[in-house]
């Protein structure tokens, strides 16, 4: 019996995405995802409770420089739990954007040697950070429950928010990432990136204190969207993030779809230049 020879060929044309070939390596997926968790962790002396300690020391921080210091308003809520429910989907997306922006030169000797969808490296580093979210998660709701916050029916818009977020993190992870292979001097912007774009956002304060008319023009922070929506499904705000929101949403979908073509199209070079 004859076997089946498979050839590999460069993409002729880069509007294919190949999303069927990147669900055919979905256990690949799977497994670089847990490798990742299981490095982040490996001979560390706190080990996952590093996943508690980031956010809380930031939400301190917070509580005393921006909450008493500055008496920056909090909409009615606890200035604490207020700043705690955005630095979490914040430190999923800073997270998440790092570990992809930089994902293709940490993975070089794999990409060198093997062939498998380079898109399986991007997504598998923004997947690994939900194991931290969700040890954070369970402190946010200790939280909630010491300040009496009983969270009502909007909190089922929760895992689109967090979807959005990991979404916004992948989608400019693709272009980092990518970018990264090419330019070296890439990495060097990443942490600055993160750092402007944690100021840019409402994490230490409310979008409220932006005028309405300007609110919509926000949203195109994709990040303003997602932080306000995790505080309205938690926190029980009264005011919906509504066309911030939807902005933030189709920012996402247009810098995902843009990210992805471009990653198709450098796809074929990474294993001569990384």
């Amino acid at each position: 019996m004859q076997a089946e020879t498979t050839f590999i060929r460069p993409a002729t044309s880069w509007t294919s995405l190949g999303l069927r070939e990147l669900w055919e390596y979905r256990e690949l997926l799977f497994f670089l995802t847990w490798r990742d968790i299981k490095v982040r962790y490996k001979q560390t002396a706190l080990g996952a409770a590093w996943a508690i300690i980031q956010p809380v020391f930031m939400m301190l921080v917070f509580s005393l420089f921006f909450g008493r210091l500055a008496g920056m308003p909090s909409d009615g809520i606890p200035y604490p739990v207020f700043t705690f429910c955005a630095l979490l989907p914040w430190q999923l997306f800073a997270h998440s954007l790092a570990e992809s922006s930089n994902s293709l030169v940490a993975n070089e000797r794999l990409i060198t040697k093997v062939y498998f969808p380079r898109l399986v490296v991007p997504i598998a580093a923004v997947l690994g950070g939900l194991v931290d979210f969700g040890i954070a998660f369970v402190i946010l709701l200790g939280m909630m429950v010491y300040f009496g916050i009983v969270p009502g029916l909007a909190a089922l818009a929760l895992p689109g928010l967090i979807l959005l977020a990991m979404l916004t993190a992948l989608a400019v992870g693709l272009w980092l990432s990518a970018l990264n292979v090419q330019y070296r001097d890439v990495r060097y912007t990443i942490n600055f990136l993160i750092q402007f774009w944690l100021f840019a956002t409402p994490v230490a304060y409310p979008s409220s204190i932006v005028p309405a008319a300007w609110r919509p023009l926000y949203g195109l922070n994709p990040m303003a969207g997602v932080v306000e929506g995790f505080r309205w499904a938690l926190l029980g705000k009264a005011e919906p993030p509504g066309t911030m929101l939807w902005v933030s949403v189709a920012v996402v979908i247009a810098l995902l779809i843009g990210g992805l073509y471009y990653f198709r199209s450098m796809e074929q070079e990474f294993a001569d230049v990384v």
